[in-house]
């Protein structure tokens, strides 16, 4: 089977944990509706078009591959918002219509964000009857995206191209160690004539993550259900969904 893999990596990245009150956490690796958002970006789909964003939600599977989890960065952030009985009967296209209110009717929120410091993973998207595109349009997207793609927030960039590829294997552990092993071939033929490295080679896969609809060629460790599976792009509603995680750290390896 056809699996597109691409990298994501970045000095920082941030991957939205369920949000209560003050605080905005972070999961270690991209959610669902982070990746959908990402190929939606690169294909040029708006945030308002739901029946597109759903048709890649029902059209495509994900897995992903953690090289490196990063490190935790946690600021402390506060931004200024009107109150409700300002905002109300008023129009608000953009962030300065918001604030354009007198100052004492603006109000101060604080709150906690996490981001991850250096995270790399590799993901892997299979697609499905529904899908609405070829994998082969989706990694044209990513190497030419028409909206800017970020790591889950705007302030954070990838810190290298996604350089998606189309892999043939029998497994998404198979397709994710096909691709590493390119991308470190490739990486070692940049090298200078001291020898000397112009870019990182990629880590080592510590963990994998995938679907129900995706074969992982791997026994998982843990099988738990995440809020990440898409509803409603507008609303930023999502729903359970099962995810299976394997620790891929040598002899606890349990390959099928």
């Amino acid at each position: 089977m056809n699996f597109l893999v691409f990298q994501l990596e970045g000095a920082m990245s941030s991957w939205g944990d369920i949000a209560v009150g003050e605080y905005r956490g972070t999961y270690d690796y991209p959610t669902q509706s982070a990746l959908i958002g990402l190929l939606g970006a690169a294909l040029g789909i708006r945030r308002e078009e739901d029946e597109r964003h759903m048709g890649l939600q029902q059209g495509y599977a994900f897995a992903i591959a953690v090289l490196s989890a990063g490190k935790l960065l946690r600021d402390y952030h506060t931004a200024q918002v009107p109150g409700r009985v300002a905002l109300k009967g008023r129009t608000n296209a953009t962030r300065y219509d918001e604030l354009s209110v007198p100052k004492a009717e603006l109000n101060t929120i604080l709150s906690t964000r996490d981001y991850r410091q250096d995270a790399a993973s590799l993901v892997a998207v299979l697609g499905l009857m529904a899908a609405p595109y070829t994998l082969e349009r989706l990694a044209e997207g990513l190497r030419r995206p028409c909206f800017t793609l970020y790591l889950g927030r705007k302030s954070c960039p990838p810190a290298a191209p996604l350089d998606p590829l189309i892999m043939n294997a029998d497994s998404v552990l198979e397709a994710f160690r096909m691709y590493r092993s390119s991308l470190t071939e490739r990486c070692m033929a940049l090298k200078d004539d001291p020898g000397r490295m112009p870019v990182e080679l990629p880590g080592t896969i510590v963990q994998l993550a995938w679907d129900d609809r995706i074969e992982a060629g791997v026994r998982p460790d843990l099988t738990t259900q995440r809020k990440d599976r898409l509803i409603r792009r507008r609303g930023w509603q999502c729903g359970n969904r099962n995810e299976h995680i394997a620790v891929l750290t040598g002899a606890s390896e349990h390959v099928l």
